[in-house]
């Protein structure tokens, strides 16, 4: 019988809000790097401060992920965390320590967690 394939683990907003330093005062430092994968319209309405911008659509025609990202852990997110999925499937086929967030950016801002937009101030999820 052969083992059953899972695929990258999925955590909650407050998990990857602790493992990528954006939680609480007080919380641990992670050293993981959050990857938001939804398109540059919705980055540009709000993402986490701090957050790497990597389209699902360019990682899916190849993009990699920047020098300063590879090697760490990659918390993946989109707006609801299907697409979160799909590129931390395919990020972790590439070899990358890749989890993604339930939920999404809704859950992000559900958690009370900062979300900005392009120009730094108060963002909104698209």
């Amino acid at each position: 019988m052969s083992p059953v394939r899972r695929g990258p683990a999925r955590i909650s907003a407050p998990e990857a809000a602790a493992r990528t330093d954006h939680a609480p005062a007080g919380g641990a430092p992670g050293g993981a790097v959050l990857v938001d994968v939804r398109e540059a319209r919705e980055w540009r309405a709000g993402h986490a401060p701090g957050a790497l911008h990597i389209p699902l659509s360019a990682l899916a025609s190849g993009a990699g992920v920047p020098p300063e990202a590879r090697g760490r852990l990659l918390v993946v997110v989109c707006r609801s965390g299907n697409r979160s999925r799909q590129a931390a499937e395919l990020l972790s086929a590439r070899g990358a320590d890749a989890v993604d967030v339930i939920g999404g950016m809704r859950d992000w801002v559900r958690a009370g967690l900062p979300v900005v937009d392009q120009r730094g101030e108060d963002g909104t999820i698209a």
